[in-house]
């Protein structure tokens, strides 16, 4: 409402501002009386009286009476946009496109405004073709912004590296964080599509594409842990352990904490190589100083595989009570009813599970540090905001407790 308000207090003063220019500069096409239109007056009148649709209906009149006013057609415009109302906003700025007595730089500035109306209408074809033709004008660099924006709500990756790296050529902006994502959401697809295909060329083909895009990420930059990441999972596909280790581990070194979203493929990895102890001694390290419910869980099953229920129950206790979790309460509940507790240990643990679930399921989630937004599941990119990076490898327990 308040940005509504600003929008709405900004009109008047856009139209009597473009009036006297119009006025000094003899552009009108009727006599003037030396004084401002009298549906001026009224809707200011309705302003103040915080009647905004009826200022809004009277202002839309003074355009009608004072079409050379170019800019109360656009505050017009944009007032109709951050409404939502779309469809008013894309003919005011239709009409200033189609406009003979516009300069250039109004040109330019209709094309961008009609752009964002396309935009936030959620006609996308029309809002890139819109951008596209701001190619070459002042107005170029905001442009490519939005057909950035545009090429990631339609996942077109490839044409969002091509417009981050023309973005790129001006020396105070860096791109290197969303092109090494671009490259990895290529390799993300590659991996996900040979893994539903059977052996041959053509898994042979899309592993190559995958690890081409992986090459990309790591040269745009070497230091982020998602391509570490998929390079590993690049190898599990390719049957090579060994390697997928390596990349897991150069991982570690450089996001330690990113285990967290591996940590079960962690330990599957150093299992096929029979270096088990090895993984379960890196995860315990690596969470007493980033403590994780998903490293947790890991170690804890790979402990029962190893070492038998009595024992690994016993460890996470003894783990509970150096960090204390309600996740992490859950899961040993869990296990403790599939060992078979005896009928009074099995009811009490039953309703403790119940107890606790409400708050396990919210203290699951992940959460974007920027927006807020609360997910299931972990996003490099936030659904809601956008932003790259904006998830910590961590769950909402972990994040309340700082």
């Amino acid at each position: 409402m308040d940005f509504d308000v600003w929008w709405l207090l900004a009109v008047p003063l856009f139209f009597g501002a473009g009036w006297m220019a119009a006025r000094a500069e003899g552009r009108a096409s009727r006599s003037r009386t030396g004084t401002l239109p009298a549906a001026y007056f009224k809707g200011l009148n309705f302003l103040l009286s915080e009647q905004h649709d009826d200022a809004i209906d009277a202002f839309v009149d003074l355009v009608r009476i004072e079409p050379e006013t170019v800019e109360l057609h656009f505050a017009l415009g944009n007032l109709f946009r951050s409404r939502g109302e779309t469809d008013r906003a894309i003919r005011v700025h239709q009409n200033l496109v189609g406009r003979s007595d516009l300069d250039a730089e109004q040109r330019v500035r209709a094309l961008d405004e009609l752009g964002l109306d396309y935009l936030k209408a959620g006609l996308i074809d029309r809002a890139e073709e819109t951008f596209r033709r701001l190619e070459g004008s002042s107005r170029e660099a905001n442009a490519i912004e939005h057909r950035l924006q545009i090429a990631q709500m339609v996942r077109d990756w490839p044409l969002a590296i091509e417009l981050a790296q023309q973005l790129q050529r001006d020396p105070d902006v860096s791109r290197a964080r969303e092109i090494t994502h671009f490259h990895c959401e290529l390799a993300q697809l590659a991996l996900e599509r040979a893994a539903g295909e059977g052996a041959g060329s053509v898994r042979a083909g899309v592993l190559g594409d995958a690890r081409a895009a992986l090459d990309a990420a790591r040269q745009v930059d070497p230091a982020h842990p998602r391509s570490w990441l998929l390079r590993g999972r690049l190898a599990e596909l390719e049957g090579d352990p060994a390697a997928t280790l390596a990349a897991w581990q150069t991982m570690a070194r450089i996001g330690p904490d990113y285990l967290a979203l591996i940590a079960p493929e962690f330990i599957a990895a150093h299992e096929a190589l029979g270096r088990v102890n090895e993984a379960i001694g890196q995860l315990e390290t690596v969470a007493a100083k980033h403590p994780s419910v998903d490293v947790f869980r890991a170690v804890l099953d790979a402990r029962l595989r190893r070492d038998g229920a009595h024992a690994a129950l016993g460890w996470a206790e003894t783990a509970l009570q150096a960090a204390p979790s309600l996740l992490g309460l859950d899961r040993v509940a869990e296990l403790r009813l599939a060992e078979g507790a005896q009928a009074p240990l099995r009811r009490e643990t039953e309703l403790t599970r119940t107890a606790l679930q409400a708050q396990v399921r919210r203290l699951s989630r992940y959460q974007c540090g920027h927006c807020g937004f609360k997910a299931r599941r972990f996003y490099w990119q936030c659904p809601g905001c956008n932003r790259w990076d904006a998830y910590a490898p961590r769950r909402s327990e972990e994040l309340e407790r700082g």
